[in-house]
C-alpha cells in the first residue's frame, strides 16, 4: 500500500518532532474542541474521547484528498483520578509540581486515526507510570521562571535537561512527551501501513533512552 500523508490535528511542536522521526510525510492542521472533562470521567476515557473528537473535527473540516490519514492525539497527566492539564499560570504550575514531587503519577496519551479515503479509523492508548524525584522548592521556582511548564500537561517536560523532574522511569518515554510512536506503528499496521524508518531505534536514539517496553507494545500488549 502506498505511503499516506498524515494530517496532524495538533499544533504541538513535540508531536511534530516525534512524527517526523517515522519518515512519514505530514501536514499540520490543528483543531479546537471543548476539552472540559465530564464529571467523574476517568483519565483513560477522557484522553480517548478527546483524541477521537479532534480527529472527527478535523475530518469534518479537512479538504484533504483520499490519500491522507488524519492523526489526532491527546495527553493528560493524572494523579489517581485527578486530571492535571496545562497550568493556567505560574502559580498553578508551582502547585502542580509540588503535588507531584517525590511521587508516582500516570501519563495517558491517546491517538485516533481516520482515513480520508474510506473513512476507516483506529485508536490506541498508552499509559506510563512516572516517578518524580524530590526536587527542591528553589528548583521549582527556577524552572517555572523559564515558562517551560506553562504549555505542558502537569506543568513539566520529562525531557527538560536542567530540571530533569523524573527519575527511575521504565515506561514509554514518547508517551510522556506526547506521541507514543510504537502505538502509532501498531495502529498503522492495522490499516496496512508500515513506517519508513525503524521507529523503535530512531525513537530511542533521539530521546537518548533505552526503552524496555517497545517490543511488548509492538506485540500488542498493554504496558505501563
Amino acid at each position: 500500500m502506498g505511503m499516506p500523508t498524515f494530517i496532524l490535528a495538533s499544533n504541538s511542536p513535540r508531536r511534530r518532532e516525534l512524527l517526523a522521526w517515522t519518515g512519514w510525510t505530514f501536514e499540520v492542521s490543528p483543531v479546537d474542541i471543548d476539552e472540559t472533562p465530564y464529571l467523574g470521567e476517568a483519565p483513560d476515557v477522557y484522553v480517548s474521547r478527546l483524541a477521537q473528537a479532534k480527529a472527527k473535527a478535523e475530518a469534518g473540516a479537512s479538504q484533504a484528498g483520499s490519500g491522507c490519514l488524519i492523526l489526532a492525539a491527546d495527553t493528560i497527566v493524572a494523579d489517581g483520578m485527578v486530571l492535571l492539564g496545562k497550568p493556567s499560570g505560574p502559580d498553578e504550575a508551582v502547585e502542580m509540581l509540588l503535588r507531584l514531587r517525590g511521587r508516582t503519577h500516570q501519563v495517558y496519551t491517546a491517538i485516533h486515526l481516520i482515513s480520508t479515503g474510506d473513512g476507516l479509523s483506529t485508536a490506541d492508548r498508552c499509559c506510563a507510570r512516572v516517578p518524580m524525584r524530590a526536587y527542591r522548592a528553589d528548583e521549582i521556582s527556577a524552572y517555572v521562571k523559564t515558562n517551560d511548564p506553562l504549555d505542558k500537561a502537569g506543568a513539566y517536560a520529562i525531557q527538560h535537561a536542567e530540571f530533569h523532574p523524573v527519575e527511575n522511569f521504565h515506561g514509554c518515554y514518547a508517551c510522556v512527551v506526547g506521541l507514543p510512536l510504537c502505538h502509532l506503528v501498531r495502529s498503522m499496521a492495522r490499516l496496512g501501513f508500515s513506517p519508513i524508518n525503524e521507529v523503535p531505534a530512531v525513537c530511542q536514539a533521539n530521546l537518548n533512552y533505552q526503552c524496555p517496553v517497545y517490543a511488548a507494545v509492538l506485540r500488542g500488549e498493554d504496558v505501563e
